[in-house]
């Protein structure tokens, strides 16, 4: 199955110019849903990872799945004020301003090897702070992963020297 046949395009949302890219309709889709997640399984499942690192929110729909299949433990990187223990955070640029995300000091050891979940990757602004958080506790980030990335959109420069992995893309359209 072509998993981006299962992605709706809605021009003009949130705003006039912009494509949103709904994955709502994978989801919806059991066998997309469920091949998502198995393609996902079968990238990671002998790189002895230790923990998966999902960003708020679509990162925990695919990240939580993949840290069962592979009997690890999940970690939620939430918007600031979501987390109820002690917290770091990373600001980073939005559009029109800056939004937070934190995680708690206790997630991750150091040197454990993440992968870090999202289901989308446009300009990069939430995985680069989320790689900035795991960079401070520590951990050894074997590879970003997306269901779908926008090229056009230069996220992976937020990242630079971290691998990335996505299972579909739209490009130039």
């Amino acid at each position: 199955m072509d998993l981006k046949q299962t992605i709706r395009s809605i021009p003009g949302w949130p705003i006039e110019g912009v494509i949103f890219r709904d994955i709502t309709t994978l989801m919806q889709d059991k066998d997309a849903y469920r091949q998502a997640c198995d393609l996902m399984f079968e990238r990671y499942k002998d790189l002895k990872i230790d923990k998966i690192v999902g960003i708020d929110a679509r990162g925990f729909v695919f990240g939580a799945v993949l840290a069962y299949k592979l009997g690890i433990g999940f970690v939620p990187v939430r918007k600031k004020g979501k987390l109820p223990w002690k917290t770091i955070q990373e600001t980073y640029s939005l559009e029109y301003g800056t939004d937070t995300l934190e995680v708690h000091e206790d997630a991750i050891e150091k040197g454990e090897k993440i992968v870090i979940v999202d289901d989308l990757i446009a300009t990069g602004g939430t995985v680069g702070a989320t790689v900035k958080l795991m960079e401070k506790l520590g951990a050894q980030i074997i590879e970003c992963a997306f269901v779908v990335e926008l090229p056009d959109l230069k996220g992976r420069e937020q990242i630079k020297g971290y691998k990335v992995f996505s299972l579909t893309e739209f490009e130039g359209e």
